[in-house]
Formats: structure tokens, C-alpha cells, sequence
């Protein structure tokens, strides 16, 4: 599989990603930077992605029905040289099957995640995956 991104950005101002049919307002300049997700959060956005994604696919593969998931990420950004040193998740699945099988779907996450698999080459990812019942 390839992928294609294209990216602009004009002087003195913020930039845009244009996926498809998307496009994606990122802050390069402090005046946006607490309304505009920076490049760190845009990359810690695409490993959500990838989870979350994951979650979707394995539920159709194990059988399995949600309502809703939940991800909240955390990381650490060392100085020298900048770089993401760990990264820590909490993923909850709202849902009321007995079928789920929570350790499998987390194997599975971690060892057919693109996104995943490519990180954890760079920094060091933990997490947890909970289950709670539909209202």
C-alpha cells in the first residue's frame, strides 16, 4: 500500500494537511497555539487513528458489538533530542457482549497496527484496555 499527503502553508501563518477530502488545520505559530493541534498532537492523533480503527476492524473478526470507544493518550517529549519518549493509553470500549475477549483485541492491536508497530520502534507504548456497559 502507498500513501500520499499534501501539506501548505503560507508565511506567518498556520498550515493545512489535505487528505482526500479532508483537510486538516494545524498551528505552526504561537498565535494559534492553543486552538490548533501541533505536530506532536496531530502524531499522537494518528496513533488514536490506528487504534481506534483496529477497535472497528477486530470487532467485525472476533464478533463482537460496541456502542462507543474512548482513547486517552498521554506522552512524554524529551529535549535532547527532541523526540516522543513514552506513550501511554487507556482505551474503553462501551459494551454489554460477553464475547469480547479484551486481552486478544489488545494482541491484536499491538501486532496489526501500521501506525502502532511504527512507533514502537522509536519510544516505548503501554496501555490498558477496559470494558464498560452500555446505558
Amino acid at each position: 500500500m502507498n500513501y500520499q499527503v499534501n501539506a501548505s502553508s503560507l508565511f506567518n501563518e498556520d498550515a493545512v494537511i489535505h487528505i482526500k477530502a479532508s483537510d486538516i488545520a494545524f498551528g505552526t505559530t504561537s498565535k494559534t497555539a492553543d486552538i490548533l493541534p501541533n505536530p506532536a498532537e496531530l502524531f499522537l492523533g494518528s496513533f488514536a487513528a490506528c487504534m481506534l480503527k483496529n477497535v472497528e476492524r477486530f470487532s467485525a473478526m472476533m464478533k463482537f458489538d460496541y456502542t462507543k470507544t474512548t482513547l486517552h493518550l498521554s506522552a512524554t517529549r524529551l529535549e535532547h533530542p527532541p523526540r516522543m519518549d513514552n506513550i501511554n493509553y487507556e482505551l474503553t470500549i462501551y459494551t454489554n457482549d460477553k464475547k469480547l475477549n479484551v486481552d486478544l483485541l489488545k494482541k491484536n492491536i499491538e501486532k496489526h497496527g501500521t501506525i502502532y508497530n511504527t512507533i514502537k520502534l522509536a519510544c516505548s507504548i503501554s496501555g490498558s484496555i477496559k470494558t464498560q456497559n452500555d446505558v
